[in-house]
């Protein structure tokens, strides 16, 4: 071979590794092009690839159709399927009855899905490590039954008692963590040793009578009550709610915005900002009018909802919430990034038992009272079905803290249509474990699929 050849062949093993990277025109595109040469010609001139993603805006509306078709076949059907349900679930019910869909029904349902949907909050980050807390219903019953005891048996100041009813929460949680991170008990056990001991602690404290009434008159409890509303039912609080989300939504897409283009990556143009951000106001909007025709937005859907906000910040903008999602990923890979697996670990059972006390002070504010029912029955059920039923995988690594809202949307609609058409409890539970089934079904077949597109 001449030293001519070998130089051509050295130059083109060259060019193979040369990337360029120019500024699109179109609005919301950084180009990135990689040049590489034919692999049946290594002598023939190099062959820009394009970032995929990038032709889809330059398609317009037959580009994000396209991308549509490659997610759900590619398994990523994020929170489509349960939008579908519950689109399903409420034109049945509105079919059998006419009041379903009324401002009054709608108003309980956002009202009653709060405190479950508090306990879901909690085990969404549970999940998320690809684990399960049995003992959240009934460290949520402790909790509404030691505020009782703070407050009415050793007259304590009814916001005190409720700061250390919820770092008694966050306390037990992070037991139960280090039991599982620290000594190695599988988190199945150690929590279901939880769920029978805290109930049986809560059943200790509250004696024979098995009820503490808890004054409802001021308060936690009064601000977690039915008739407890924001802004004291004014018509305009509500509108101030769906504005202030609708304009936190604008000001974090824009700031996303800002920062991919700094970082000179693919982002979304303004003009499908403001498109998805209409469609937020849309529904924001319209959900406050309906709330408005009944008696207002209740304090506790709203402190639900606020918790919502914080809980998404924190997964998704911080560095704790991408070491969750790292940890419930692989965890050998996060202990080879350097992440304290045990740790997050212990931190992620800790918030889990923290909302767990949270739920059970809803609870308590839905009666004015701690019972023996606090916590029991099948709330830890409801509570993990919502979280599933949401989005949130039961293999880790997945999910979204909005899951607990959309679950708990489904669950509510469904026991408060099938209370309005005099069902037996039973239909309730045979129906709520169809659709959790249905759930992890399609959780199943979503990470297969992204698999076979090498995804998963």
């Amino acid at each position: 071979m001449s030293d001519t050849s070998k130089t051509v062949k050295s130059d083109n093993s060259k060019n193979e590794a040369t990337k360029v990277k120019k500024a699109g025109k179109t609005e919301g595109v950084v180009e990135e092009q990689t040049t590489v040469a034919p692999a049946d010609d290594p002598t023939a001139a190099p062959v820009p690839v394009v970032d995929p993603r990038l032709l889809v805006r330059e398609e317009g509306l037959k580009g994000y159709v396209t991308e549509f078709k490659r997610k759900v076949k590619g398994g990523e059907l994020g929170s489509l399927p349960v939008v579908i349900g519950l689109i399903v679930i409420w034109t049945i019910f509105q079919l059998q009855n006419d009041r379903f869909l009324s401002a009054d029904n709608l108003s309980n349902i956002s009202y009653f899905l709060s405190a479950t949907g508090m306990l879901a909050i909690g085990l969404v980050f549970v999940l998320l490590l690809g684990e399960i807390d049995l003992s959240v219903g009934s460290v949520s019953g402790l909790a509404s039954t030691l505020f009782a005891v703070f407050v009415v048996d050793h007259t304590m100041n009814a916001w005190l008692s409720l700061l250390l009813t919820i770092l008694t929460g966050i306390a037990i949680g992070a037991l139960h963590g280090w039991f599982f991170a620290k000594i190695g008990v599988p988190a199945f056990v150690v929590t279901l040793a939880g769920f029978l001991g805290w109930n049986g602690l809560m059943l200790w404290l509250l004696g024979s009578s098995g009820t503490i009434n808890i004054p409802s008159d001021s308060g936690p409890v009064h601000l977690l009550g039915q008739s407890s509303f924001f802004m004291d039912q004014a018509i305009i609080g509500a509108y101030l709610l769906a504005g202030l989300g609708v304009a936190l939504t604008l000001v974090g897409n824009f700031g996303e915005q800002r920062r991919r283009k700094a970082a000179g990556v693919p982002f979304r143009p303004t003009s499908e900002i403001l498109l998805r951000v209409g469609a937020l106001a849309v529904a924001s909007f319209a959900a406050a009018a309906v709330l408005n025709n009944s008696a207002g937005v209740s304090n506790a859907l709203v402190i639900f909802l606020a918790a919502l906000v914080v809980v998404d910040f924190v997964l998704r903008r911080t560095t704790f919430g991408r070491q969750v999602f790292a940890v419930g990923g692989g965890i050998e890979a996060a202990r080879r990034a350097g992440i304290n697996v045990p740790m997050i670990r212990i931190t992620v059972f800790a918030i889990a038992g923290g909302f767990a006390a949270v739920g059970g002070m809803f609870f308590a504010g839905q009666t004015a009272s701690a019972t023996l029912s606090a916590g029991g029955g099948n709330t830890l059920m409801l509570a993990i079905a919502a979280a599933v039923i949401g989005g949130t995988s039961l293999f880790g690594g997945r999910g979204t803290v909005w899951s607990a809202l959309l679950g708990m949307l489904v669950i509510q609609s469904i026991q408060t249509g099938l209370d309005l058409l005099n069902m037996n409890t039973s239909i309730q539970y045979m129906i709520t474990g169809g659709v959790l089934l249905g759930a992890v079904v399609i959780d199943s077949i979503s990470r297969r699929s992204q698999k076979a597109a090498g995804r998963g």
